[in-house]
């Protein structure tokens, strides 16, 4: 078997084991019932906005050291915060170590950047593509059977909502064991970046040393040759905005179900994660298919048009009293919001200078994250408004049309002053 083809099976099945989590979906259940009889505000006033802190604070952390020391460390470093997760979420029963769990959430969330960047700094550009989709489709094959899996168990009355704990548990092991395999990186993007990456044939090959201004250098260049690029730039503030609003939507969800559901019973929350995973596989799948970057202004429309859709779905979601018509719309939510992103990702990367990816993607992600950590300040902190969960996702579905409703008067009056522009320079060609 071929060396990147080895790396790829074992990101494969790390990231698998990661995502597959069949607790995830009934986690707020879980925490109002078999945990300890907690209130639903105490656990998304006093418990969650811990979460989004946490990821915030750590990202800035892991994102300096990931290329520093290499990727692998920080992929070990994910599994055992998985590990100390939820052996805290089953073994706790306070809400203060509730709040530490959560720090343990944010190192498992944060450390993600090591694990999409590793094979970049691994294998050779040549199985970028290939590498990518393999780990992207392991990744939601895990959320999808995790997913359906929790709906079997719990519709069959199988296991209740704490044993699910004990399968995410014994995952995250295995993950930690897949982990301990994965080869070293002896070469990084920056601190350790090689100083000739395409030696002469039979030339000796050296290991490539640290050095710290180097690295500066080559991150300066990046962020400037980057976010000069006005297509960068435009793109990427999409992206970290709609980010946000996405990142806050499915945090929250549960809430809103519960709230919703008959006797405040969510008890289908793993099928619709499944399918919501499914169906916004698909629209990913689709928008990967589109040569996004040779059409930008059409796609932009398009997708702020999407986004005052995506807004409309949760308003409507947030006001009905049908457990069934939350659930519809938050997969459609996902369906339609994966495909955008998507497309989003394609122009910004296609925009990129070489080896940009994973630094500009990460900063877009912390500006996202800053910006959620704003929104649940604002929305669900009681230093804020400490709004419910329907007033919560109105909040939401609004965010979702001011965002898709500036985005599509620019893109119209971008098209309108480059037409008119063009026709004023038509109209100025002397006649020969």
């Amino acid at each position: 078997m071929k060396n990147w083809l080895k790396i790829s099976l074992l990101l494969c099945t790390f990231g698998f084991f990661r995502e597959l989590r069949p607790s995830e979906p009934y986690v707020t259940e879980y925490l109002s019932s078999d945990y300890g009889n907690l209130t639903i505000e105490t656990i998304y006033q006093d418990v969650y906005p811990f979460g989004t802190y946490s990821v915030l604070a750590q990202l800035v952390i892991v994102f300096l050291i990931t290329d520093l020391v290499r990727y692998k460390p920080v992929i070990v470093l994910s599994a055992l915060a998985g590990i100390t997760l939820f052996t805290l979420l089953i073994w706790t029963e306070t809400v203060r170590m509730l709040q530490v769990a959560q720090l343990f959430f944010g190192t498992f969330t944060a450390a993600e950047v090591a694990y999409y960047t590793y094979m970049y700094a691994k294998v050779d550009k040549e199985q970028y593509q290939i590498v990518t989709g393999h780990t992207r489709a392991a990744i939601l094959s895990g959320k999808f059977l995790g997913g359906l899996l929790a709906q079997v168990l719990v519709s069959t009355d199988s296991m209740n909502y704490r044993q699910l704990h004990y399968i995410s548990l014994s995952t995250q092991l295995i993950s930690l064991a897949v982990s301990l395999f994965l080869p070293g990186v002896p070469r990084s993007l920056y601190f350790y970046a090689a100083a000739d990456k395409n030696p002469p044939a039979g030339g000796e090959v050296t290991t490539p040393r640290f050095s710290f201004s180097n690295a500066c250098r080559l991150l300066w260049y990046h962020l400037v040759s980057s976010y000069s690029n006005p297509v960068v730039l435009q793109w990427s503030l999409w992206w970290a905005l709609a980010t946000c609003g996405q990142i806050q939507v499915i945090s929250y969800i549960q809430f809103l179900w519960k709230e919703v559901a008959p006797d405040h019973l969510s008890v289908y929350n793993g099928g619709v994660e499944a399918t919501a995973t499914l169906l916004g596989a698909i629209g990913a799948i689709l928008a990967g298919l589109l040569n996004s970057n040779k059409r930008r202004g059409s796609y932009m429309l398009g997708i702020s048009m999407c986004a005052a859709v995506l807004g409309a779905l949760l308003i409507y979601a947030a006001k009905t009293q049908q457990i069934w018509v939350a659930y519809v719309n938050y997969v459609l939510f996902c369906a339609v919001f994966f495909f955008i992103i998507t497309v989003a990702g394609a122009v910004v990367a296609g925009n990129l200078v070489e080896d940009s990816f994973g630094l500009i993607f990460g900063i877009n992600t912390l500006a996202g994250l800053l910006l959620q950590t704003i929104l649940t300040v604002v929305v669900v902190e009681n230093v804020g408004f400490g709004l419910g969960p329907r007033d919560q996702y109105v909040v939401y579905g609004s965010y979702f049309l001011v965002l898709g409703g500036i985005y599509l008067i620019g893109s119209v009056l971008a098209k309108f002053f480059c037409r008119t522009r063009i026709a004023s320079e038509n109209n100025g060609v002397p006649l020969t």
